[in-house]
């Protein structure tokens, strides 16, 4: 049993299947923490720096409804925190993991799929590779 476990989301289907893992795994003391990475747009690279600034609060909103969403989903009685960041995710992820001691990262293999995951990468896959504590990978379905 683990007593502080990170469980990072970007508000897919498939990061819902990883709330049965953590909660086998976590000690009836321990702690949760949901983390949802937002990468913010560079206004430098665009002409409407007006519009980048409301892109990016309304990115930030929606990764606060994200972890706000998944918290609900599990059973009462677990001590959970939630965290939204920016940056950029598989980094971030391993960042906060250290900077708050947790002891493992629960994560599901892939939240994009088709051309979003070849452009951008597997972010699981980056954590999975750089992580300085455990890592369970959660197989989607």
């Amino acid at each position: 049993m683990f007593k502080k476990i990170l469980l990072p989301t970007d508000g897919s289907d498939y990061a819902n299947q990883e709330i049965d893992r953590v909660t086998n795994l976590i000690d009836s003391d321990g702690e949760i923490i949901i983390l949802s990475v937002v990468s913010e747009l560079d206004s430098s690279i665009f002409q409407s720096k007006k519009h980048v600034a409301e892109v990016n609060e309304g990115m930030i909103n929606e990764a606060i409804d994200n972890v706000n969403k998944m918290k609900a989903k599990f059973p009462e009685g677990y001590n959970i925190k939630t965290i939204v960041k920016t940056g950029a995710p598989a980094e971030t992820i391993n960042d906060v993991a250290k900077d708050i001691g947790v002891e493992l990262i629960v994560i599901s293999s892939s939240g994009k799929s088709g051309i979003q995951k070849f452009i951008i990468g597997s972010v699981s896959e980056r954590v999975l590779k750089t992580a300085e504590v455990d890592v369970l990978l959660v197989h989607n379905k």
